[in-house]
């Protein structure tokens, strides 16, 4: 499976942007796809993640801010991301996982900053 990560940027706080995570090759045995980001003061922390069957979940800092969402037939994981605050500065990274693999996209700088 490969990842195609896009979207990153700088925006003000208060301001959106939205990430895309293209996948490609041998997808079906994909389980779970999911944001992961790092920052120099941060360990990696799980953003957002999406099940097949569309369960998602969030960790509570992004709740009702961020949303998740796949479109299935183009194999493309979004992010979107609003209200955002300059604690949200970060590399995000699209990961897809399987049963007993792991895949991870190339990572995007989202800087929130004024």
């Amino acid at each position: 499976v490969q990842l195609q990560t896009s979207g990153g940027g700088l925006v003000q706080p208060g301001g959106s942007l939205r990430l895309s995570c293209a996948a490609s090759g041998a997808v079906a045995g994909v389980l779970r796809m999911g944001w992961y980001r790092r920052s120099p003061e941060s360990e990696r922390e799980l953003v957002a993640a999406i099940f097949v069957g569309t369960h998602t979940l969030y960790t509570d800092s992004v709740k009702g801010r961020f949303t998740i969402s796949r479109d299935a037939a183009k194999n493309i994981l979004y992010l979107q991301m609003n209200s955002l605050r300059p604690e949200d500065t970060a590399v995000y990274y699209c990961n897809a996982a399987e049963f007993a693999r792991e895949y991870w996209g190339q990572g995007t700088q989202v800087t929130v900053s004024s």
